[in-house]
């Protein structure tokens, strides 16, 4: 699957290239795992028992163990380092509730979730923001992967998934594709993923640790509102009567103009959308035109790095012939546009301030 590539890992024995979800490789039959600390797909060799090496240079001198995941479950590829005593590895270990597996198709329902909360771990990670659980700060994160016959706390016995203090909670139906296709033509939205799904409920968990209370709300007010504005009555309004007349001049999607809270988290979403593919594009030398007229490339991680560049200004220029590139591509296969989404002004200055944001949260390089 393609869409399972961020950066281009390749195999440290035998220089096969590698998919972010890989466990083994299909050229040389090593064992890979993904190091957290390396933030690398490696390959890698028993040592003593229960620990492995990494090959590669200068990941030889670190011994890692399997995230137990991996070892009762086969649901991670992720590695921890031996000084690590947790038996989760980062990701694995955000999760508080996962899915009843005596329920048979639970299993990969929640592999499918899984694989996708991985990688936007792994952007937060790149990103250089708080990841921590909720189990080790009570201001953490924390996942509850919840089917509808499981206690939901709420009246209509339903799951929603959603976002609360810090709680995010994904409806395992989400996680079969047929339901999720069912829904998006439900709700007539021109994307619904579960990767998308993650990434819209971590925007409201980081706008409560980096914009509340900050330096940060006169802007976020300037371009999003005010989020004091009721939410239960916003969103039963959005429901009701739809999203508001000439949307697309400010918004990003129909439903980020429901309220300043679902505004931020659908830019928020779309900015990780954006920095991912471009850093996939990069690491397979796509060239594009930047500017008309102008040829660019996305080619080589050190000449552009969409996760570390100050401004946003050459993250755009290098999306929007991307995106309608990708969007060109996916026509001539006769399938729906990869990235349905026209970014107007207003939206690209929203999708600016969260990347200043989001700049200042990263450490010193």
């Amino acid at each position: 699957d393609p869409r399972s590539v961020m950066k281009l890992f390749t195999c440290q024995s035998c220089g096969q290239h590698l998919y972010f979800e890989n466990v083994s490789c299909t050229r040389c039959g090593h064992t890979l795992g993904f190091l957290q600390d390396r933030l690398e797909i490696a390959a890698i060799e028993a040592d003593a028992p229960g620990y492995w090496r990494a090959l590669g240079q200068g990941a030889e001198s670190q011994r890692y163990r399997l995230c137990a995941n991996s070892t009762e479950f086969g649901i991670c590829n992720w590695l921890i380092p031996d000084h690590d005593p947790d038996p989760l590895c980062q990701s694995c270990r955000l999760n508080r509730t996962i899915p009843d597996l005596t329920v048979p198709g639970n299993q990969i329902l929640w592999q499918r979730l899984e694989a996708e909360k991985r990688r936007l771990v792994y952007s937060l990670i790149r990103l250089g923001l708080p990841v921590y659980p909720k189990t080790q700060d009570p201001a953490g994160l924390a996942f509850d992967f919840l089917a509808d016959t499981q206690p939901s706390f709420n009246e209509t016995g339903r799951v929603m998934t959603g976002h609360a203090d810090g709680l995010i909670t994904i409806n395992i139906a989400e996680a079969d594709p047929a339901t999720r296709e069912q829904m998006r033509r439900e709700m007539a939205e021109p994307y619904r993923t579960i990767l998308g799904h993650f990434r819209h409920e971590s925007g409201h968990y980081y706008w409560d640790r980096l914009v509340r209370n900050s330096q940060w709300q006169d802007e976020f007010h300037r371009l999003f509102g005010d989020e004091t504005l009721d939410y239960a009555q916003a969103l039963e309004r959005h429901h009701a009567q739809g999203a508001l007349a000439g949307w697309q001049t400010y918004y990003v999607s129909a439903y980020a103009s429901s309220h300043p809270w679902e505004d931020w988290a659908e830019t928020w979403a779309h900015y990780l959308h954006i920095v991912d593919t471009l850093e996939t594009a990069q690491y397979f030398g796509v060239q594009v035109r930047a500017r008309v007229g102008q040829p660019g490339q996305l080619a080589g991680g050190a000449q552009f790095d969409p996760y570390t560049q100050p401004s946003f200004d050459p993250i755009v220029e290098h999306w929007l012939p991307l995106a309608f590139a990708l969007n060109s591509l996916n026509r001539s296969m006769g399938h729906e546009d990869a990235y349905p989404f026209v970014l107007a002004p207003w939206a690209i200055e929203k999708l600016r301030l969260i990347h200043r944001i989001v700049q200042a949260e990263q450490p010193v390089r």
